[in-house]
């Protein structure tokens, strides 16, 4: 008996020698950064949980971070090269072996950043990640931004003055055009009978020798004016590529491409005079929570929220585009319930730091869903199907109902759209094709103003 004990104190200490060994040993899988205005993260994954710490040195702004048990290898060399010099947080990397048993990691920032280190179990097709995200201090204002595009297309005429491009103030500047009073028109000329057009001159120039021509300027706009705003949702992104179809197209490239063709032609519309701008969650390939997705809709006072998806099953049948809107009881049929269990795992896949002081707060908040929301989706989603089956084949003739996560702003008409089934090969192919995406992005683009040509958005004012 005494024997076996020893024997088995002896393994014991082998098994703990051989779980430190492991951690020494623990494989890079590979290594990935995604660079993007809002911030910037940095993936580590590997084949067994590493363990860092960090340390954030102010100025100049830079994180270090100390990764316990791996030696310097290849595949951690490769991040000094992965970062491109437009990112728009990240300076550059340098990785070295700073102790036998501690690699540290040195990411230069290009401003004062708030970094986020966290590790993420193994999930999908991912193994461990240790993942840093790095946020800038100061904060991209997504309806500033919207502001300062819709103002940049505005050309001035020559001689009026700086380009509202330039301004320091876009949001102030676009509050001051939409409120000045309109200049009243110029009365009748009585003696000729002749209507004067308003040139928006003085008449006491005439007297001091300036005609009409001399220094146009254009025309003010209307003071009810406001942007109709289209907030676009590509989904997926980043760490997460969504479905894949047997030909290796990646869910999250197609939609992105989709949000793009529709965010030229949203650009290019009006509704009842009012200029309509497009708002899109992710402008290129990196991830974005679904919470977060659903306040930066709200954040830009969004009118209508479309989340753009390209659907998926376990066998190659299905087929079909269809549009989903929010349930506040349960889902319409097992394959929407389904399909909303399947996309609330997006955060899982993509990564989120659970420990962040915000995440749970905000999701509780916006799980206010409204009966008036549900109504609105749903006549848009009716509206955009009956555009939808006139280019292509339809999964279903009604809108399905669900508790999907990214449809849960209370005070905005939501859908999501699947386009096709990625994992159809046919229907991959027409994801793939140029003329599938320009139909259906007209498709959606009519479905749109049908729905506000029954439904007006309402008179009002955008406000900051």
């Amino acid at each position: 008996m005494l024997r076996r004990r020893t024997l088995l104190q002896s393994g014991g200490i082998v098994l703990a020698l051989g779980a430190r060994q492991l951690a020494w040993g623990a494989g890079i899988v590979n290594v990935r950064v995604w660079p993007a205005p809002e911030y910037s993260r940095v993936t580590i994954e590997s084949d067994t949980a590493l363990v860092a710490k960090q340390t954030f040195v102010p100025n100049p702004p830079r994180l270090a971070v100390d990764i316990e048990g791996i030696a310097l290898n290849p595949a951690l060399k490769e991040l000094v090269a992965k970062v491109k010099a437009d990112d728009p947080n990240i300076a550059g990397i340098r990785v070295g072996q700073f102790t036998p048993s501690i690699v540290r990691l040195v990411i230069d920032l290009k401003h004062p950043a708030r970094p986020q280190v966290f590790t993420l179990a193994p999930v999908a097709a991912y193994q461990h990640r240790l993942v840093f995200d790095l946020y800038p201090e100061k904060e991209v204002d997504p309806l500033e931004t919207l502001i300062a595009e819709q103002l940049r297309e505005r050309k001035p005429a020559a001689g009026d003055g700086p380009s509202p491009a330039g301004s320091a103030d876009p949001l102030g500047e676009f509050i001051a055009q939409t409120t000045q009073p309109q200049r009243p028109p110029v009365p009748a000329d009585k003696a000729s009978g002749a209507v004067a057009i308003n040139s928006g001159a003085n008449p006491a120039d005439s007297k001091r020798g300036k005609g009409p021509n001399d220094a146009p300027k254009p025309p003010e706009p209307d003071a009810a004016e406001r942007m109709i705003i289209i907030a676009l949702d590509p989904g997926h992104g980043g760490e997460d590529p969504g479905a894949i179809g047997p030909g290796g197209t990646r869910e999250k490239e197609v939609v992105l491409q989709l949000a793009h063709r529709l965010r030229e032609r949203i650009n290019a519309a009006s509704v009842g005079g009012n200029p309509m701008r497009a708002y899109l969650t992710r402008d290129a390939d990196y991830f974005v929570p679904l919470h977060v997705r659903v306040q930066k809709a709200r954040r830009v006072q969004a009118d209508l929220f479309m989340s753009i998806h390209a659907d998926a099953f376990f066998t190659p049948q299905p087929q079909g585009a269809s549009v989903f809107a929010l349930s506040q009881g349960g889902a319409s049929s097992s394959a929407a319930r389904w399909m909303a269990a399947k996309e609330n795992k997006a955060d899982l896949i993509g990564g989120i730091n659970v420990k962040a002081k915000d995440a749970t707060v905000q999701r509780a908040l916006l799980d206010m869903s409204t009966t008036a929301q549900i109504n609105d989706s749903l006549k848009l989603g009716k509206h955009l199907l009956g555009e939808i089956g006139r280019v292509g084949k339809l999964h279903k003739a009604k809108v399905e109902q669900a508790s999907f996560a990214v449809l849960k702003a209370p005070d905005i008409p939501s859908v999501l759209v699947e386009a096709a089934f990625i994992s159809n090969p046919t229907e991959e192919t027409k994801l793939n094709s140029e003329a599938y995406q320009e139909a259906l992005s007209d498709a959606l683009m009519r479905g749109i103003e049908a729905y506000f040509a029954k439904n007006p958005p309402l008179a009002r004012k955008r406000t900051v």
